[in-house]
C-alpha cells in the first residue's frame, strides 16, 4: 500500500529551525525536541515548507518504484505531463517529451493540457449562470485549503475536475487497462492522485529528472517548429486560465496566486460572495510554472512563460469528455479546538507577555503575532521556548543575577576601553554612588588603562594578576577577558586587600622577631663570653646553636 506521508521529515537535518512555520499559511506544523514535523490533516500540501527548508530536511515521497513496478508487470504506462514540462526540462514540444519518456519505459506521453481545455468548457458553463462568486479547481492545494479552512465557500468552489483527472478520465475511456501516470511540478497532486480513481501514480519533475539521471537518459530535442499551438496550455502561467474562458461571457473575472492572496480573498468572500465573479485562485505564486518542486527554475519564471506564451496559441484539441466532469468537494473534517481567553494568557504570562506592549510580535518563533503562538502553545503545536525575546530576557535575567550577585567586581568594556557595564560589587568596591557615575565613560577615569590597551593591541587577556590601586587602597587580583568576536572587555577584579594586609602584618612580625632574636643572641654572647672567660671555656659551640636558631627564625618569614 502506497504510504500516505507525502512529506516527510529528515530528522538529522532538521534543527531548532522555524523557517517553514514561518512560511506555511495554514502553520500546519508543530514543533517539539527542537524539530518541526508536519500536521497531515491540516496540511495542504502547498509546498511551501518543502521550498523555504534551507537544510532540505524536507523529503517528498518517492512513487518512481510503484510506476517501475508496473512497468515490468507489462502494464501500458501513459504519462499525462503538465503543461510546464517546458519550463522543467531542455525540450520544446510534447513529442520531445513523448520520446524521452519511451526511453524509460512509457508507452506514450500526452498533455495534461487536453484536460484543461475540457474543464475550461465546464468553467464556461457555470459563468453563464449568475451565481455568484466561482473558484477554479485547477489547483488540489487551493481546494484543500477551501475544504479544511473555509468549509462554508465549498458552494464557491466550482464542481469540476482538475485537468489531471480529466485528462486520465479520456485515456482511461479508450483504454481501461492502461496505468496513468500523472507528472507535474506540484506536490499537492499526490493526494489527488491517491483520492482519484482514473489517475494511478504520481510523479514530480524532480522524481522523473532523478529518474532520468540515474538510466542515463537526456531529453530530447528535435529541432522544428510547433505548428498546433493550443490555448489550454496556457494553464500554467499566471492568468492561464482566464485566457482560455470565452472573453464573450459577461462574467468578472480575476486572477490571485500565492497562499497568502488566496487566504485574503477567501476572507473577503465570507463577508460577501454575491458578486458574478470567476476567481482563478492558485497556491503558487506565478501559478505553476514556479511549483514546489521547480525551485531551480525560480529565477527563470519570466522566461519560463515566454517559453509557454510561445508554446500556446488559439488552437484546441478538440477531445471528447471520457467520464462525467462534474465531480464533488467536501468540508475535510479538521477539527482545531481553539483555547479559552484565559488559558490563552496563561501561556503569554508564561512567555513574559503579561501586558499588551511586552507582546512584540516579531514573528520569529513563525508565527505572525505572540497570540498566534500562545494558541499553538494551547493545541501543543508549539513550545514557549520557540520564542527568542522570551529566550534573551531569560538569559539576560539569569545572567544579571549572577552578575549581581557575585561578590567579585566585573567591568565590561568596548575595544575603546568605554564602560558598558560595572556590576554593584564593583560599584562598591570603587565608591562609586551607582553605576551611572561610569557606564558610558572611558574607564581611564576610574583605572589605570595600561594593562586594557596592551590586552587589545595584542589580543591576550591576562589572568589572575594582583597589583595594587594605589588611589583606592586597595588589592585586587585581575583577570581580563577578550571577546574578539563581540569586541569587549571584562575584567574581573577579587579584593584581597585584606589578604595582602595579613601578608604584611606577618611580614612585620616575623622581621621583628628576628630582630629580637638578634637582641638575644648578642646578649647571651655577652653572657656567655663572661662566663667564658671565667670558666675558660670556648664560646664556639654555644654560638653556633644560637645561630641556627636565628637562621630558623628568618627562614619562617
Amino acid at each position: 500500500m502506497i504510504s500516505k506521508d507525502y512529506l516527510k521529515l529528515n530528522e538529522a537535518k532538521c534543527k531548532d529551525c522555524y523557517a517553514c512555520i514561518r512560511h506555511c499559511p495554514v502553520k500546519a506544523i508543530s514543533f517539539s525536541n527542537g524539530q518541526a514535523n508536519i500536521i497531515a490533516d491540516e496540511c495542504v500540501l502547498c509546498g511551501q515548507c518543502y521550498v523555504v527548508c534551507p537544510q532540505n530536511a524536507k523529503r517528498i515521497r518517492n512513487d518512481v518504484d510503484v510506476v517501475r513496478e508496473a512497468m515490468r508487470q507489462g502494464k501500458r504506462v501513459i504519462a499525462s505531463v503538465a503543461p510546464s514540462f517546458l519550463v522543467a526540462f531542455d525540450v520544446d514540444t510534447i513529442e520531445d517529451m513523448s520520446l524521452t519518456l519511451k526511453k524509460l519505459g512509457f508507452a506514450d506521453a500526452e498533455e495534461t493540457a487536453i484536460g484543461a481545455e475540457l474543464v475550461s468548457k465546464a468553467y464556461e458553463k457555470y459563468m453563464e449562470k449568475d451565481t455568484g462568486a466561482m473558484i477554479s479547481s485547477c489547483c488540489p492545494a487551493v481546494n484543500s485549503l477551501i475544504e479544511k479552512y473555509y468549509p462554508d465557500l465549498i458552494g464557491h468552489l466550482l464542481p469540476v475536475k482538475s485537468p489531471m483527472r480529466a485528462h486520465c478520465d479520456t485515456i482511461k475511456a479508450r483504454d481501461k487497462d492502461a496505468f496513468t501516470v500523472f507528472i507535474g511540478p506540484c506536490i499537492a497532486k499526490k493526494r489527488e492522485t491517491d483520492e482519484s480513481k482514473s489517475v494511478d501514480a504520481c510523479l514530480t519533475f524532480e522524481e522523473l529528472s532523478m529518474w532520468m539521471g540515474e538510466a542515463g537518459v537526456t531529453p530530447v530535442r528535435k529541432a522544428g517548429d510547433v505548428a498546433d499551438h493550443k490555448k489550454s496550455r496556457y494553464y500554467p502561467t499566471t492568468g492561464g486560465i482566464l485566457k482560455t474562458l470565452n472573453p464573450d461571457i459577461a462574467c468578472e473575472r480575476i486572477t490571485v496566486d500565492g497562499m497568502e492572496n488566496c487566504r485574503r480573498v477567501l476572507d473577503e468572500l465570507r463577508d460577501d460572495g454575491s458578486a458574478h465573479v470567476f476567481i482563478e485562485m492558485s497556491a503558487c505564486e506565478g501559478s505553476c510554472i514556479n511549483g514546489p518542486v521547480m525551485r531551480e527554475h525560480h529565477k527563470k519564471r519570466m522566461m519560463g512563460a515566454v517559453k509557454i506564451e510561445r508554446y500556446a496559441g488559439e488552437g484546441a484539441f478538440g477531445k471528447e469528455v471520457g467520464a462525467p466532469i462534474e465531480t464533488t468537494y467536501q468540508a475535510g473534517g479538521l477539527k482545531r479546538v481553539m483555547p479559552g481567553n484565559d488559558a490563552i494568557q496563561q501561556v503569554l504570562n508564561r512567555m513574559g507577555k503579561t501586558t499588551p506592549d511586552k507582546e512584540f510580535n516579531c514573528g520569529c518563533c513563525g508565527y505572525p503575532t505572540c497570540r498566534d503562538k500562545a494558541i499553538a502553545v494551547c493545541q501543543g503545536k508549539a513550545e514557549i521556548e520557540m520564542c527568542l525575546p522570551y529566550l534573551k530576557e531569560k538569559a539576560e535575567s539569569f545572567s544579571d543575577k549572577i552578575i549581581q550577585n557575585t561578590p567579585n567586581a566585573i567591568l565590561v568594556m568596548d575595544e575603546d576601553l568605554i564602560v558598558k557595564q560595572i556590576n554593584q560589587s564593583a560599584v562598591r568596591l570603587f565608591n562609586l554612588s551607582s553605576a551611572s557615575d561610569i557606564v558610558g565613560a572611558p574607564v581611564v577615569r576610574l583605572l589605570d588603562p595600561s594593562d586594557y590597551l596592551k590586552v587589545v593591541t595584542t589580543g591576550r587577556g591576562i589572568s589572575s594578576k594582583r597589583h595594587y590601586i594605589a588611589e583606592y587602597k586597595l588589592f585586587v587580583d585581575e583577570t581580563v577577558l577578550y571577546d574578539r568576536q563581540y569586541k569587549i572587555l571584562i575584567s574581573i577584579m577579587r579584593d584581597v586587600t585584606e589578604q595582602e594586609m595579613r601578608r604584611a602584618q606577618e611580614k612585620d612580625l616575623h622581621k621583628h622577631t628576628v630582630e629580637v632574636t638578634d637582641q638575644v643572641i648578642d646578649k647571651q654572647m655577652r653572657v656567655v663570653q663572661e662566663i667564658a672567660s671565667l670558666l675558660g671555656e670556648t664560646t664556639a659551640e654555644t654560638k653556633i646553636a644560637l645561630t641556627k636558631l636565628k637562621e630558623a627564625i628568618s627562614h619562617d618569614e
